[in-house]
């Protein structure tokens, strides 16, 4: 056997720092994904344990016993899907970053052996430092930021919401004083600022309105762990505070309000118009990738429906805040999303696909792609606890479908709520869905086209994409365009064509005015 140079020997010691460097770091850096899985566990777990302490005893020992065997065979079945995504990660890592690598270290390749082990210590620390920094630099180009806006911008505030004007990016633009005004609903999961992308870089949803001339407006809750208004929030709150704001609104540009509802928004802007209660303030309607019926959806609802029916209850996902008021734990809620897609949420495999998108061989980060930052941040600190009254609205629209004759399964001041008040009052509704989208289904989003009259866009890629990917103005499917391969539009152009129409009827107005002026 050939004696080892000193060069060879110098690579070989330099090889074997790199990967113990890079083992070391992998431990950790799985560790930390692993615990974003497994801390909610706990958390559900513990609440689990509390709830059952006082249910268990008033079920009778068989019902215990189907119930549990039915929520470890789900369990098992978790188990499984986990356990499979995990190998499929670790065969892809295998096959693309360690299986020719070896096959030349074997033969003696020192060469092959030093650039294996950079790379591998370069994967690691990219996702261990260098993906995290890019993640905490994005915030100040994340979301709304308020703070720096100037005062009038905040116009009108409840005990629960607090409500912006979306200033244009660009100065130049001139917000039409007698224009329609938009009020944007937020979803309450997802919260505000994924509506304010990145507004710097064009990918603002909110702000592709206002860079129209469109009054735009947003309502945002207050911190729950702040306001004991929002912890006790009811539905009807809900309507009555968006009632009080399109009032104003009405006041202010002389103009019926649009009503857009994002995501979880989008159900809650629908209760609030079927309740009656916003009648004659708002005449037109958008919704994005809203669950207007939720057992519609094959992720969420499929998830609620292999639960037993003794564990499909709201009050497993209730921790109590330290006044005594019960909320829904907003991590937990995160927590859920992410095991009914378990195959595509294993620390694994999520660890390999960050690793994927840097590599820090050369001591510097690769490009990190601000959209990748800031969904990673959005992911990682917009998550808050939610209102009980509000989350169980949610809860029972997964659970419960819409009826025959367009009744939703929430009632509102003791009254149901109908899909056919829209279509009575004549209101105009876009429903804009994701193809791709995993988390709100086009069936579920596409409901109400089975009971009344609407008008529906669809847009590729999935449940953000709207207002990430499609809120950029030269985008392929920008939001404030029409598309004439599919013969639809964007919730901008459905603004701006309303606003065209009521333009087209003053004009006619004042031309019929004038007609009869002159035949006096």
């Amino acid at each position: 056997m050939a004696e080892l140079t000193c060069d060879e020997i110098c690579t070989e010691a330099t090889a074997s720092a790199d990967l113990l460097s890079a083992i070391q770091t992998g431990i950790a850096i799985l560790t930390r994904y692993n615990n974003a899985l497994f801390i909610p566990f706990l958390t559900a777990f513990s609440i689990f344990n509390r709830v059952e302490s006082q249910r268990f005893w008033t079920r009778g020992p068989l019902k215990n016993l189907t119930a549990y065997l039915s929520l470890g065979n789900m369990n098992l079945d978790l188990m499984g899907r986990y356990l499979s995504s995990s190998s499929q990660a670790t065969d892809h890592f295998f096959q693309n970053e360690v299986k020719d690598s070896l096959a030349a270290i074997m033969t003696g390749d020192h060469k092959e052996l030093i650039q294996f082990a950079r790379r591998m210590d370069g994967l690691v620390k990219g996702v261990a430092y260098a993906y995290p920094e890019a993640i905490e630099n994005i915030e100040s180009d994340f979301g709304f930021h308020f703070e720096r806006q100037p005062p009038e911008t905040l116009v009108f505030e409840t005990d629960r919401f607090t409500f912006h004007q979306v200033l244009p990016i660009d100065p130049k633009v001139k917000i039409r004083q007698d224009g329609k005004p938009i009020l944007i609903i937020p979803p309450y999961v997802l919260g505000a600022n994924i509506l304010s992308f990145l507004p710097k870089q064009n990918r603002s949803y909110a702000h592709a309105f206002a860079n129209q001339a469109i009054p735009t407006y947003v309502r945002v809750i207050k911190d729950i762990q702040e306001s004991e208004a929002v912890q006790k929030m009811t539905i009807e709150n809900d309507a009555k505070d968006t009632r009080s704001f399109c009032e104003l609104l009405k006041k202010r540009h002389g103009q019926t309000v649009t009503l857009n509802g994002y995501c979880q928004g989008g159900f809650a802007a629908l209760c609030d118009i079927a309740s009656g209660l916003l009648d004659g303030l708002v005449d037109a309607f958008i919704t994005c990738v809203a669950p207007m019926d939720g057992t519609r959806s094959k992720g969420v609802s499929s998830f609620l429906a292999n639960l037993p029916l003794e564990f499909n209850d709201l009050s497993y996902g209730t921790k109590l805040l330290r006044n005594g008021v019960p909320v829904v734990d907003g991590d937990l809620m995160g927590w859920i999303y992410k095991l009914k897609s378990i195959e595509a949420e294993a620390p694994l495999l999520t660890m390999w696909r960050d690793m994927m998108l840097v590599d820090y061989s050369n001591g510097v980060s690769s490009q990190i792609s601000k959209t990748a930052a800031a969904l990673n941040y959005w992911l990682l600190n917009e998550r808050s606890d939610l209102p009980l009254e509000i989350t169980q609205m949610t809860f029972d629209s997964y659970n419960t479908p819409i009826t025959d004759d367009g009744t939703l399964p929430i009632k509102m001041f003791g009254n149901k709520l109908s899909l056919k008040r829209l279509e009575e009052n004549k209101i105009k509704w876009l429903i804009c869905y994701g193809l791709q989208d995993d988390l709100v289904e086009p069936d579920s989003a596409l409901a109400p086209a089975d009971f009344i009259d609407v008008e529906a866009t669809a847009f590729p890629k999935g449940h953000v994409a709207i207002a990430t990917s499609w809120s950029h103005p030269k985008s392929d499917y920008a939001i404030h365009e029409r598309y004439k391969s599919e013969n639809s539009r964007g919730p901008v152009r459905f603004q701006l064509d309303m606003q065209n129409l009521i333009d087209s009827g003053s004009k006619s107005d004042l031309q019929k005015k004038k007609k009869k002026q002159n035949k006096t």
